[in-house]
């Protein structure tokens, strides 16, 4: 199976483009987030006030970076449990998010909101975070600093490694009927 390099700001007419399975080399800005920022998009979304970075066509990677090392952008940064977000999922990919990196299953509601918006589900590595961080060329804290690593970060990556994990049709690697 061929990899293919996507650009993280054609994500949006890309994702459709992509099935479950394929694997990517991801480029550009995506942004960190796990709960807590989740939950503070969220009642920004349900307050209509701005938000600290365009939802429209955006990549949310769920991790939380831990402290950089001297002359590296960021320390180690592999994916938490995505599952975690799922309540706060649908919302945001109503709100136009793309794409969402992260490890492990989705409910089947973030799934048919997947569908629905087109979007796409990547899985990083879990436990390689050391690894991941090297794909990592920038790293600026964009919007919560009080959250510390679970603040929201804006990253810039090179062909960071990721698979398909759900795709825009519904298609899942976690399925095992399939």
């Amino acid at each position: 199976m061929a990899t293919r390099e996507i650009n993280s700001n054609r994500l949006k007419e890309t994702a459709q483009t992509l099935n479950s399975y394929d694997r990517v080399l991801l480029t550009g800005i995506i942004y960190t987030a796990r709960d807590a920022a989740h939950d503070r998009i969220v009642s920004l979304i349900s307050e209509d006030e701005p938000l600290p970075f365009e939802l429209d066509g955006a990549t949310i990677y769920y991790a939380g970076p831990t402290k950089a090392p001297e002359n590296m952008p960021i320390g180690s940064c592999g994916p938490t449990t995505s599952s975690r977000m799922d309540i706060f999922t649908p919302t945001l990919l109503n709100g136009g998010l793309s794409c969402m990196i992260g490890k492990g299953e989705r409910s089947q509601e973030v799934i048919n909101s997947i569908i629905k918006n087109k979007a796409v589900y990547l899985c990083a590595i879990g436990g390689a975070g050391a690894l991941a961080c090297k794909c990592i060329k920038s790293c600026k804290v964009i919007a919560f600093d009080e959250l510390g690593c679970e603040s929201i970060k804006q990253l810039y990556v090179e062909k960071f490694p990721l698979i398909v994990a759900i795709d825009s049709k519904g298609n899942n690697i976690f399925n095992r009927l399939q």
